[in-house]
């Protein structure tokens, strides 16, 4: 295999691993609330529940790809 096709190769692999990584289903611990994705419709629902619990500690971490 020469140098040139090692290269697209090994950035294919990289290309569909994080495509899976971005992309894939995603699982959470035992106990936890799954993983939502936020949007319009449930906007209003993460205010409440983040409101709703003001006598504890609150972390909002939004992720962003770009």
């Amino acid at each position: 295999m020469n140098r040139r096709k090692f290269s697209l190769l090994s950035i294919a692999v990289v290309a569909l691993f994080l495509l899976y990584y971005l992309y894939g289903g995603s699982t959470t611990p035992a106990g936890q609330p799954p993983l939502i994705r936020l949007n319009d419709s449930n906007l209003a629902a993460l205010k409440d529940a983040f409101n709703g619990s003001a006598s504890s500690v609150r972390v909002l971490l939004l992720v962003s790809p770009t």
